[in-house]
């Protein structure tokens, strides 16, 4: 389970990081870039849950002990 997360990790930065390619900065609420925007939001909410993920998982661990 573990390595599962650290690899979902890696492909939100990654879907991040392409995003952010993507959009045009000098006119970002253009029809392209605005996708582009909302796939890096969506990524990054992604990672956010992810890391919440492994935050519970070692409490709980901790909570069994």
């Amino acid at each position: 389970m573990k390595i599962l997360i650290k690899i979902l990790m890696g492909l939100s930065l990654g879907m991040v990081i392409f995003n952010a390619t993507q959009v045009n900065w000098e006119d970002p609420s253009s029809n392209k870039s605005s996708i582009a925007v909302i796939g890096i939001m969506a990524a990054l909410c992604a990672f956010l849950l992810l890391i919440l993920l492994m935050i519970s998982i070692k409490i709980s661990k901790k909570i069994k002990r």
